[in-house]
């Protein structure tokens, strides 16, 4: 069933709205490059519109009332806001879960090495790559240092005109004919994406002279030794802000937007909606792109645990109401579809693909081949959700993943359907995925958002 190009929609009012909402996507997207980053932003657009910590309310031992907003950061990696509701708490809440990390390169613990006059920092590359699309580019170095001391250092460098860049060499095509021979997974290998970070001696030094030259810097810089790699979390990534693109300006691109397009427009929903029937949360998790594993990721109980204290403060808590409230829950999996390529076609079955421009992407199951490590959405929740996109006339597409015998992905969804909730996955549609620079339509983003808002609102 082919759906309408949602651009011939809108009206003046429509495309203003659109490139407002875009503009503050952009400015996002170039902000938060990182987990710790968007918490950061998260944190800050919140708090602006009156949010408080958990830990805040907690320690003022405030009873949660209706209409409060409160979030609850951990480890600056994963955040959930959440907004209460009218009915209790154990009536179930409206979730949007996103996740706010993307493939990268990290920087491994015992880095820095010279060879032939030239300093590296040794990777480890990070989630589903292409590693060759990952050479020659001008890399930027985001995340934190933490000293023994406990002092926490920030590190961004690559972002700003002034500052330098990195990347990661490749070799000439002059001299590139058994390179050339190699299949794509091998022309370059992991082992071989070193960020090239350095090549100007110290005088007076005879060994190590330009890793020591980058040493003198970082300390000067940031006051950091060597020994302090083994307590860093620093993040390889693209330089350079998000752009629009096309000569109609109707696309953006950037590195990141799988998933931070719906991590922005599940928060950007969630910030502007305002009393609640069910208790609304926006929920974004970090550590999707490997598994959902380790206490930042959605396999954690930091959620639970969350939900918990929530209840509690409302003076109502115990075990039996906390599994009601996640069972009794609504949930959209806020996450990316491929957006159907015409270069690439025989990658898709058409009549069941995402198309740009077209809306926001509902898949009713993930996984890969015979749905496997999928959650499988059921037709009742399937069909009050078109009934709500319907009646606040959003935009939106069915689809899944590719040709069933080709590949597949997963999300979040599985592990918060294991509570018994209705969840489904729903996005937007991105070209290039999981590229250094993705695609997605101005289009799909504001009506992602319109999505969101209707969820929160009637779910």
């Amino acid at each position: 069933m082919e759906r309408e190009n949602a651009w011939k929609t809108y009206k003046e009012k429509d495309k203003k709205e659109l490139e407002q909402l875009n503009g503050d996507y952009i400015e996002f997207l170039s902000v938060g490059k990182t987990e710790r980053e968007c918490v950061r932003e998260t944190i800050r657009q919140a708090e602006e519109k009156g949010y408080q910590s958990l830990e805040f309310v907690l320690k003022k031992g405030q009873k949660l009332q209706k209409g409060d907003k409160v979030y609850a950061a951990y480890m600056n990696k994963t955040i959930a806001l959440f907004q209460i509701g009218e009915k209790p708490l154990e009536e179930g809440m409206n979730i949007l879960g996103a996740h706010i990390d993307s493939p990268r390169m990290d920087v491994k613990q015992n880095p820095l090495y010279e060879t032939e006059d030239m300093a590296y920092l040794d990777t480890h590359y990070y989630g589903g790559i292409k590693k060759y699309q990952w050479v020659t580019l001008p890399l930027a170095i985001h995340g934190v240092v933490v000293k023994k001391d406990g002092t926490s250092v920030d590190v961004c460098i690559g972002e700003k005109p002034e500052d330098p860049v990195f990347c990661v060499t490749d070799l000439l095509i002059h001299l590139a004919g058994a390179q050339m021979e190699k299949k794509a997974a091998k022309v370059i290998e992991g082992e071989k994406l070193d960020v090239l970070v350095g090549s100007m001696p110290l005088k007076d030094e005879e060994k190590d002279a330009v890793k020591k030259g980058v040493l003198e810097i970082l300390k000067e810089t940031y006051g950091m030794e060597e020994e302090d790699f083994m307590s860093a979390e620093l993040e390889v990534v693209p330089a350079g802000r998000a752009r629009e693109m096309g000569f109609d300006r109707s696309m953006i691109m950037s590195y990141g937007q799988d998933d931070r397009v719906c991590a922005f427009t599940s928060l950007a929903a969630m910030l502007e909606t305002e009393s609640v029937d069910k208790t609304a949360c926006c929920l974004l998790v970090d550590k999707e792109e490997i598994g959902s594993v380790g206490a930042t990721g959605m396999q954690s109980h930091f959620f639970e645990n969350v939900v918990a204290e929530l209840l509690n403060l409302q003076g109502d808590y115990n075990e039996l109401k906390l599994r009601r409230c996640m069972a009794h829950s609504r949930m959209l999996s806020s996450d990316v579809n491929a957006a159907y390529d015409p270069l690439f076609a025989d990658a898709f079955e058409k009549r069941s693909a995402s198309f740009m421009g077209r809306g926001v992407v509902f898949s009713k199951f993930t996984g890969s081949r015979g749905k496997s490590g999928s959650n499988d959405a059921n037709a009742e929740y399937l069909a009050a959700l078109r009934k709500i996109m319907d009646d606040n006339q959003v935009n939106y597409q069915m689809a899944e993943l590719g040709k069933v015998d080709i590949g597949g992905g997963g999300t979040i969804a599985y592990i918060l359907s294991l509570y018994g909730m209705e969840v489904i996955d729903s996005g937007v549609a991105v070209l290039n995925m999981h590229a250094p620079w993705e695609v997605t339509s101005k289009a799909d983003v504001y009506e992602a958002y319109k999505c969101y808002m209707a969820f929160l609102k009637d779910a």
